[in-house]
């Protein structure tokens, strides 16, 4: 079938296996190497870490990869796709140049996208009538104080990361890029596919869309998990990429898990809109005309996809401060224990009551974990459980009332019922409610920027 590109997907999102990564590059064969850190509320976290120091406000795991896997990478002439640049992709570069030179490795190309942090263009966007009206609610973002505005980032495509490729970069970093540019990039950039080559560039969309979240289309989060062999050795997976547009899903030979149409199917439904119209920045893809085929031991191939132009709008992914929270939960044990965690709750809230702490039932939960309130219905408890696990939880605007609900969780030990136990880590501290802000502006008005640089060593 010609020549064909691999393409491995080594982090689902930050705080994926910090192994996976380097054996996906070490116990195979590949060309690129792609790395998805962000989800929704990644940015906020970031944009906290960037106010307090402005050389963070990205993925630092990234670093931490690389110096383990930077010579390896060069040695093997793999080239590297990655999102860990957050808000700060420059300073993450230039974190890659002084461990480049701590390594004694010369010549590195880092190429750079931006063009995706709206943030310091509000004023600029609301003055041209872009309101970034909540996708769900329909209220203005201009309506939001702008000090609760976190982070506010477009989704780019894949053209500027298949850009920073064609310009030689060997690692290309990225912000708030789609995570199927991670793949669709590297392959518009070996092929050169481009609009109107719509079917070409769902097919690439379809390939990143499977491999996005890493294990979770090699048997991970798989519903008939007991048929998944050696699940702790997973292999993350690889895709074999032919320039028709077809592609094999497979993962190395001797790792564990599982590479099967199921495993496939369960992944593209995965965060599943409307399939006929799987909206991107650089096409629509009609997930129905996918088809899949067993054509060996965890070798899946998909054909037949079929796309079209992208739509007039990006979107956006902003987020907002929202409030405060806070949790904790304590293991009721012995005779009547669900009685006695119904207890324990109603004490809590009665005995804030009595300090003026009050909370409206929209703004607490309390849950009985083991009795079934994760699936309510489908599991019929035993009548008496030797232990449940209660779990508190509150929010509200006010940061002193959500202090003060973690100091009711201990005095259940001794003033109580009995039988209550599990107390650490001390009281519950308020944590910022981050709220996801989804939105559309015009992708007129946003443009990538690409740069690609080499630090002389």
């Amino acid at each position: 079938m010609g020549k064909i590109v691999r393409i491995g997907n080594g982090q689902g999102f930050w705080g994926d296996s910090p192994d996976a990564a380097y054996e996906l590059l070490t116990r195979g064969p590949l060309d690129y190497l792609g790395l998805d850190y962000l989800a929704e509320v990644t940015l906020s976290i970031m944009m906290r870490q960037k106010l307090a120091d402005p050389a963070r406000g990205y993925a630092t795991d990234f670093l931490l990869f690389l110096r383990r896997a930077l010579p390896e990478l060069l040695e093997r002439n793999v080239k590297v796709v990655t999102n860990a640049g957050g808000l700060n992709p420059r300073a993450c570069r230039e974190g890659i140049f002084r461990l480049a030179e701590e390594l004694r490795l010369h010549g590195l190309k880092v190429g750079v996208v931006e063009g995706d942090d709206l943030g310091p263009r509000l004023d600029e966007l609301f003055a041209a009538g872009v309101p970034l009206a909540h996708m769900e609610t329909g209220q203005p973002l201009w309506e939001v104080p702008r000090e609760r505005v976190l982070s506010v980032n477009a989704y780019l495509g894949a053209q500027p990361v298949a850009e920073a490729l064609r310009q030689g970069a060997q690692i290309v970093l990225a912000g708030r890029i789609t995570d199927t540019a991670l793949v669709l990039g590297p392959l518009m950039a070996e092929f050169g596919w481009r609009p109107p080559q719509w079917d070409l560039l769902a097919a690439g969309t379809v390939a990143g869309h499977i491999v996005e979240c890493g294990a979770q289309c090699t048997g991970g989060n798989f519903s008939r998990w007991w048929e998944v062999p050696d699940l702790w050795d997973v292999g993350y997976p690889v895709l074999e990429c032919f320039e028709d547009g077809t592609f094999v899903v497979t993962k190395h030979p001797k790792t564990g898990g599982l590479v099967s149409v199921a495993t496939v199917s369960e992944q593209l439904l995965y965060e599943m809109g409307n399939p006929v119209a799987y909206l991107t920045p650089d096409c629509r893809a009609d997930f129905t005309t996918v088809h899949l085929s067993q054509v060996g031991e965890n070798r899946v191939l998909v054909s037949g996809i079929k796309g079209g132009p992208p739509p007039d709008s990006l979107k956006v992914s902003a987020t907002v401060h929202n409030g405060y929270k806070a949790a904790g939960q304590l293991v009721i044990a012995g005779p009547r224990a669900v009685e006695k965690a119904k207890l324990c709750a109603d004490m809590v809230f009665r005995r804030l009551d009595k300090a003026g702490v009050v909370f409206a039932p929209e703004e607490r939960v309390v849950e009985l974990l083991g009795t079934g309130v994760c699936h309510p219905g489908l599991v019929s408890p035993p009548h008496d459980l030797p232990e449940v696990v209660l779990r508190l939880a509150v929010r509200s605007h006010d940061r002193h009332k959500v202090e003060r609900f973690g100091y009711e969780l201990a005095p259940l030990v001794t003033s109580g019922p009995p039988g209550v136990t599990g107390f650490a880590g001390g009281r519950p501290k308020p944590q910022e409610i981050v709220a996801f802000w989804p939105a559309l502006v015009p992708r007129q008005l946003v443009e990538a920027q690409v740069r690609v640089s080499v630090e002389a060593i």
